[in-house]
This record gives C-alpha cells, sequence and structure tokens, in this order.
C-alpha cells in the first residue's frame, strides 16, 4: 500500500513539473500574443488595483502597469537565463569531468581543488561576490550561474567515468587500439544521463538565483519586466497591496 501511494505521489509530482515547464515554455515563446498589455505600459489612473480587477486578472502595480503582463514577459527572463546558463554549465562540467576522471593524476588534483575551494564558500556570497565584479546584466548572470554551477556536474561525470574506464568495453576499446577521443565519446554517451539529472535541478537553482540577485539590485537591469524585479518593488507595498509581491513570490517557488 505504502509504495502504491508513493508511486502515485511521485507519478502526480513528475506530471506537475512537466505541466509548469510546458507552461513557461508556451509562456515565455508566446509572450507577445498571450500578454493583455506591454510590460512597460504605464497608467496611473488605475494603479494599485487588485486581482480579478475589470481588465486585469492578478490587477496592477504602483505604475499602473499589469502584473500578468509583466508576469508573462517576466518568464522569458527566467528562462533564458535557466536554460542558457544549465546549458553552458553542463558543457563545461561534462568536459572537465571527463577529463579528470579518464586521465587523472595532476590534471584530475588540480580540477577537483579548484571544485572545493569553490564549495567552500555559500553559494549566495559566491554568486554575490562573482556580480559585485562583474556588474548587473544578463550575461553576467549567465557566467556566474555557470561559475557556480559547473563544479556539480564535474563530480557526478567524474564518478561515472571513474566507473566506466575499468569496464570491459573500455578495456576492449583500448586493446583494439582506439584514440582517447573516440573511447571519451562512449563514456559521454553513458554519462549524460547523470548530467541531464543534474541539468534539471541546475535550472531551478538558477532561475532563482536569477530572481534573488535582481531583487537585490545586482541582476537584471530594472527597465527589463523580471520575476526578482517585480518581488523587489512589490516588498513597499505588503502591507496596503500584498498581491505585488505574492504573484511573482507564487510564480518563482512553482519554477
Amino acid at each position: 500500500m505504502k509504495k502504491k501511494l508513493q508511486s502515485n505521489a511521485d507519478r502526480w509530482s513528475r506530471n506537475f513539473s512537466i505541466i509548469v515547464l510546458v507552461l513557461l515554455v508556451a509562456m515565455a515563446i508566446f509572450a507577445p500574443i498571450i500578454a493583455p498589455y506591454s510590460p512597460i505600459q504605464q497608467n496611473l489612473a488605475h494603479k494599485l488595483l487588485p486581482p480579478l480587477s475589470e481588465g486585469h486578472i492578478l490587477g496592477t502595480d504602483n505604475l499602473g502597469i499589469d502584473i500578468l503582463s509583466r508576469l508573462i514577459y517576466g518568464s522569458r527572463v527566467s528562462l533564458f537565463v535557466g536554460l542558457t546558463g544549465t546549458f553552458f554549465g553542463m558543457v563545461v562540467g561534462l568536459v572537465l569531468g571527463l577529463i579528470s576522471g579518464y586521465y587523472g593524476g595532476w590534471l584530475d588534483t588540480v580540477i577537483m581543488r579548484l571544485g572545493d575551494v569553490q564549495l567552500a564558500f555559500p553559494f549566495v556570497l559566491l554568486a554575490l561576490a562573482i556580480m559585485g565584479v562583474l556588474g548587473p546584466g544578463i550575461n553576467n548572470i549567465i557566467i556566474c550561474a555557470i561559475i557556480t554551477g559547473w563544479i556539480k556536474y564535474v563530480r557526478v561525470i567524474r564518478s561515472d567515468v571513474l566507473k566506466a574506464k575499468d569496464s570491459e568495453y573500455i578495456m576492449a576499446a583500448k586493446a583494439l587500439g582506439l584514440s582517447d577521443i573516440r573511447i571519451l565519446k562512449q563514456i559521454f554517451v553513458n554519462c549524460f544521463s547523470s548530467a541531464l539529472v543534474v541539468a534539471t535541478l541546475e535550472t531551478g537553482r538558477i532561475i532563482l538565483m536569477e530572481s534573488s540577485l535582481t531583487f537585490l539590485g545586482l541582476g537584471v537591469p530594472t527597465e527589463t519586466p523580471t520575476w526578482g524585479s517585480m518581488l523587489a518593488d512589490g516588498r513597499t507595498y505588503m502591507r496596503s497591496s500584498p498581491w505585488l509581491a505574492m504573484v511573482p513570490g507564487l510564480a518563482i517557488t512553482l519554477t
């Protein structure tokens, strides 16, 4: 009975995650079509309207900008940063993980010690330090995501490579005189699924990181609609208009 309940819970959780991801991608792609207003269109006559107001399902902010429109366009930034940062972080991690696990020696020592040094710093502190040096901007957030995330892929891929390189098919490939590149390609195919598992977790982390940095004023410029900037703008009105912060906060939580 417990196993059946656990299986059903896992299935519902997986289905819910897929639905949220599909909705997020659809919002980002079709934002100009489904958004009722421009995300920067101000109307001070309709400022701070509550949710379910006429013409504004989620209300408006302190400048009269439609919250639903900002939320939809903000998903574009979050998805772009999340997927781009995840992709390049995975590429760097895969390459270094394959090299570290396959060749070992001083290369393995250098790569893993660099990773240990990075992991010694709290994630938030490291992200703030990187953005403090690079400055605000979408490209800099992606660079920050790569710097803070590559070691997670390296540790997983290196472990898989260490197991694979002593397997029979790799020993046979070496006996046949195959080059290291061809052998690494074969190992890569077997390790890629592990990298995808890490990537699914990293995407959510990077979206949260982008929102956090933007909330603190170190992320995306304020003129660009993002969930983090919406959250930062809404904190001033938490008592009088709590929906300004609750709507983007719920979106961040779901992703």
